[in-house]
């Protein structure tokens, strides 16, 4: 099928190398500050928007900004 090179390599595939846990935590730590933080900025803007008036709240983001609106006492 396909030739081995001077390494036994087929066809160009890397030899892979299991990884310690100490690189997967590492890697994972990496992963999850940059999920945060663009969970962070995206929210960020959101709010930003909201302010703004750029965007539509939704019913959570409305009784937080606007609560009088869920004022039931006149009923």
């Amino acid at each position: 099928m396909g030739e081995e090179d001077k390494q036994g390599n087929v066809d160009g595939e890397e030899k892979r190398r299991p990884i310690s846990e100490a690189e997967f935590l590492s890697w994972k730590r990496r992963k999850d500050a940059d999920i945060s933080s663009r969970r962070d900025e995206a929210a960020r803007k959101r709010a930003e928007d909201i302010a703004a008036g750029a965007v539509q709240m939704n019913g959570r983001e409305l009784f937080v900004h606007e609560p009088w609106v869920f004022d039931n006492t006149l009923y």
